[in-house]
Parts: structure tokens; C-alpha cells; sequence
């Protein structure tokens, strides 16, 4: 999964990496919650004592010493507690990206300068945010193509969000003055098969083979609608909290860097609604 870009539009420098499964916390940010589940477990101690539960302490130090054997004897209330908070964080985070997604839906699924793949009459709508630079983006085209045959009602909706380097920014403003052409999905589909870096070279020479007019595309990429186009991009993606590319939206659902088919199809059918 690549990393994201700043609103303006500084290209991150860091390799791609691949999605994958949910990592254990870092010592420093396992530290916090503990600290926090640990405050929270000695406040719900206070409170026992204060009503009664628990024996009240005979002297002043007595309250620690019960309360340091108490979490001696019962580890597991910490974690406990650190699981329900995180819980309580993550379940908080859905939320707002679930109102962000209702609130900006037009914006995401219905944008008019947003290409469309093989199906744009599809009624399950899936936005994907990528770049022609990332690796991911490339090994998901296949299995998206195979998706969109399949089924016709798979509409997949393309955001250009050129975050690793100027060569990605330059071949996204081309990508789309190519549509002026009516030649969007060949070149986009030429560039994600290509097998070495895009730069604004390669950009050029893709277009050329596929039967781009290149001089009326460099003019084309001049048109200020397209730049607004990529900036929206980048800003409803900060929005949506993505950390990369690619990243999917479907439904009220997102999935964050490379998926496989049955993740996607799962997302499909979030977005038909079942």
C-alpha cells in the first residue's frame, strides 16, 4: 500500500507496500493504552472501594498495595480494558468515515470527471483510488477486468491520486486529457501493464503506441479542469482517511491496499446494497 500526499501535491518518497493483516502494537503505543486501561481500571477501583464493594483500606497505603495485588492476581483487566477503549476509538472512527461517505457520496461515486471502466451503466458502484507508479495498483487491473466481465453491473469508478512522484502526477493530468481523445481506458489499461516506472518519457511513448494524438494530449493536459480534478481527488481521499493506493470504496465500506477477488466481490456486493 503507498503512502499518501499533502494537499500540495508533494509526491511521498517511500516504496509501496502490500496490505496486510492487522500488526501488534508497537511497544511505545502499547504503553499508552496500557496506561490508559490501567487508569481506567484504578478509577473503577476508587469507585468499588467508595461504594462498598471492596474492603476499605485500613491505612493509607494500604489502597495501593490492594490495588497493585488486585492487578497482580487479575492481568487480564487491563487488556480488557485496552481492548474495550480501542473498540470504542475504532467504532468512533467507522462513524465519521460512515458520515463522510453519505455526506460526499456524489462526490465519490458520481463525480462526472471521473472515468468510468467497461460497465459505466453498472449500479455497483466501486471507487478506486491508485496510482500508476504503485506496484498493488497494478497486480489488482487483471482481477478487475475479470470482475467487470463477469458481471455487468460492476461499475468501476477511477480517482487519480498521483502520490509517488512528478512522473505519476504528469501521467494521471494525461490519463485524463486523454479522454478527450475517448482513449481513457486503453491508456490507463496500457500504463498499469507497463513494466517499468511511468515517468513523463514513458507517458508519452505509451500514448503514442496506442494511437494517441501527443501533441493535441500535451495541450490537453494544459486545461486547468484537470489539475481541479486531481486536488479533489486528494482531498476527499484525506478525507476518507486512505493511507495509499490502491484503496476501494463501495457502499459505507472501504478496504485499504490490495484485495483479493473475494474481498472485492464482497465490496461489489456491499455496494449493490446486499
Amino acid at each position: 500500500m503507498t503512502p499518501e500526499m499533502s494537499d500540495n501535491q508533494t509526491p511521498a518518497s517511500s516504496e509501496a507496500q502490500p496490505a496486510k493483516p492487522a500488526r501488534s502494537l508497537k511497544p511505545w503505543v502499547f504503553g499508552s493504552f496500557a496506561l490508559a486501561g490501567v487508569s481506567a481500571v484504578l478509577s473503577a477501583l476508587a469507585l468499588l472501594f467508595a461504594a462498598g464493594v471492596l474492603p476499605p483500606p485500613r491505612d493509607g497505603g494500604a489502597l495501593d498495595r490492594q490495588l497493585r495485588t488486585y492487578l497482580l492476581d487479575n492481568p487480564e483487566v487491563i487488556l480488557e480494558s485496552v481492548n474495550r477503549r480501542e473498540a470504542r476509538r475504532q467504532a468512533a472512527a467507522d462513524n465519521e468515515l460512515t458520515a463522510v461517505i453519505s455526506e460526499r457520496r456524489d462526490e465519490i461515486f458520481n463525480d462526472p470527471d471521473s472515468p468510468v471502466g467497461a460497465n459505466p451503466e453498472g449500479d455497483a458502484i466501486v471507487v478506486e483510488f491508485f496510482d500508476y507508479n504503485c506496484p498493488y495498483c497494478r497486480q489488482a487491473g487483471p482481477m478487475l477486468d475479470k470482475l467487470e466481465q463477469a458481471d455487468k453491473g460492476f461499475r468501476l469508478v477511477f480517482k487519480e491520486y498521483p502520490i509517488l512522484g512528478p512522473g505519476s502526477v504528469f501521467a494521471a493530468r494525461a490519463a485524463l486529457a486523454s479522454r478527450k481523445q475517448g482513449k481513457y481506458l486503453d491508456f490507463h489499461k496500457a500504463m498499469m501493464t507497463y513494466s517499468g516506472r511511468i515517468t513523463e518519457t514513458t507517458t508519452l511513448e505509451i500514448a503514442a503506441e496506442i494511437g494517441i494524438n501527443v501533441e493535441r494530449l500535451k495541450k490537453d493536459m494544459q486545461d486547468p479542469a484537470i489539475d481541479a480534478a486531481i486536488r479533489r481527488n486528494i482531498a476527499l481521499a484525506e478525507a476518507l482517511r486512505l493511507s495509499g493506493t490502491p484503496s476501494f470504496v463501495g457502499g459505507k465500506e472501504i478496504i485499504r491496499g490490495l484485495t483479493d477477488e473475494a474481498g472485492m466481490r464482497r465490496l461489489i456486493a456491499s455496494a449493490r446494497g446486499k
